[in-house]
């Protein structure tokens, strides 16, 4: 039985990729970090479900600002995959925050690879890179040859980890890939995400719990693809006999405001009529355009999109009024007694 280690486990990737690796008769581990509410919603199903039988998933305290606590945990559980996932991965937020992204998003990489180095290991290691890292990009579609400009904190904190990456393959043997994801999201993405956010209030204005909604710039064009079949990508990643760094995307590239149009339709709506500006929701600096070029992942293992465009927004809203039909959501919306 082979051991996974995943840092970010209960977020949306990380779920889904317990979800895999489960599947697959992995023992799964994962790094939480201490909260005063439960943070597990995304993966309690995994304990809850009947139909999976001798489940093998383990979470363990900690932190990427906490060295100590990584080496101490790689030590005893010696995995053979590593998947690092956790970072303080909202863009918009990464300007506010700065230096703490950097820290946690940045230098948490550095602290996990050197934790595995300490420690003498041989497990295989995935870096969750970022097609933010492209920013103002130099090339379109953009590929794994493309020059990085960042355009926030978090796409330079990704930056920085990136290049760790490749320098500790380099320089210590590691067996560590970068996959450079462009968008992917589902029903599991956080609610804050642009994405996420236009599909609950398509949810909630249909069903009259809410009136209006804030975005910010329309024009940004994004590559959005299914995050379950981005997480296979990774686990595909790290089964190669030696370590790369892959694009995975879609290579189709849509505005927000179509995001907004489609989602709004799906339900019989003029999104026109709900939609509204805020410079709140404005980056300081925008990514105007993003899409990413697979030739390389396809050729190398295979991997390919199945989940289009407008399968994915359809995906979402519907996941997002069945939620809301419930009566618990409700009343969180305080529409009911």
């Amino acid at each position: 039985m082979k051991k996974a280690l995943i840092t970010g486990i209960t977020g949306q990737d990380g779920s889904y990729l317990a979800d895999l690796l489960l599947e697959k008769g992995y023992e799964v581990h994962g790094i939480i970090r201490r909260a005063s509410t439960f943070n597990t919603a995304r993966i309690d199903h995994l304990y809850a479900d009947p139909h999976i039988n001798g489940v093998k998933m383990f979470l363990h305290y900690g932190d990427l600002s906490d060295s100590v606590n990584l080496v101490k945990l790689l030590y005893n559980l010696k995995p053979d995959e590593i998947y690092h996932l956790a970072a303080q991965s909202h863009v918009r937020v990464s300007f506010d925050i700065p230096e703490y992204t950097s820290d946690v998003t940045g230098v948490g990489t550095i602290r996990i690879l050197e934790a595995i180095r300490e420690v003498g290991l041989r497990s295989r290691f995935y870096q969750a890179s970022s097609s933010e890292m492209f920013g103002k990009a130099q090339t379109v579609p953009q590929n794994e040859k493309t020059p990085f400009w960042p355009r926030s904190p978090y796409g330079v904190a990704k930056v920085f980890s990136y290049w760790a990456t490749v320098n500790y393959r380099e320089s210590y043997g590691l067996h560590a890939s970068n996959g450079i994801l462009f968008n992917h999201e589902s029903p599991r993405r956080g609610e804050t995400f642009v994405t996420r956010k236009i599909t609950r209030a398509v949810a909630a204005i249909k069903q009259g719990l809410q009136k209006e909604l804030f975005l910010g710039n329309l024009d940004a064009k994004r590559d959005w693809g299914y995050a379950p079949e981005y997480v296979e990508a990774m686990w595909r990643m790290l089964q190669q006999d030696s370590s790369d760094d892959f694009v995975i995307a879609t290579g189709e590239t849509h505005t927000v405001r179509e995001f907004a149009e489609t989602a709004f339709a799906h339900v019989d709506l003029d999104w026109k009529k709900f939609v509204k500006h805020d410079p709140r929701y404005e980056r300081p600096a925008e990514v105007d355009l993003l899409i990413g070029d697979t030739t390389k992942a396809k050729k190398s293992f295979g991997w390919e999109p199945k989940v289009r465009f407008k399968d994915l927004v359809r995906i979402m809203v519907d996941a997002d009024m069945a939620l809301l039909s419930n009566e618990t959501p409700r009343k969180h919306l305080g529409k009911l007694p």
